[in-house]
């Protein structure tokens, strides 16, 4: 899988991502320059999270499941009393 592809806006050549700036969990700065030299435009884009296509299969009862199976087995007790509220 390749990365994000970003084209200067000014000469549509493509540009070099040269930071992030993670400004929510779901919303990004992207600071960019072109690749041509003559051209040397930098520029601020956005990246923005717009849908899912496909759930996570570590979300709800599936991500409790995952992170209880990597426990030791007498952890996995221990994990398994506390959600089931007989430990208090």
């Amino acid at each position: 899988m390749s990365g994000i592809r970003v084209f200067c806006p000014e000469c549509n050549a493509r540009a070099i991502i040269k930071k992030t700036n993670r400004k929510h969990q779901q919303i990004s700065d992207i600071y960019c320059a072109c690749s041509v030299v003559e051209c040397g435009h930098t520029f601020v884009m956005n990246m923005t999270f717009s849908h899912t296509l496909s759930p996570s299969g570590l979300t709800g009862n599936k991500l409790v499941k995952f992170l209880i199976d990597r426990l030791k087995p007498d952890e996995q007790q221990l994990a398994r009393d506390l959600l089931n509220g007989q430990l208090a």
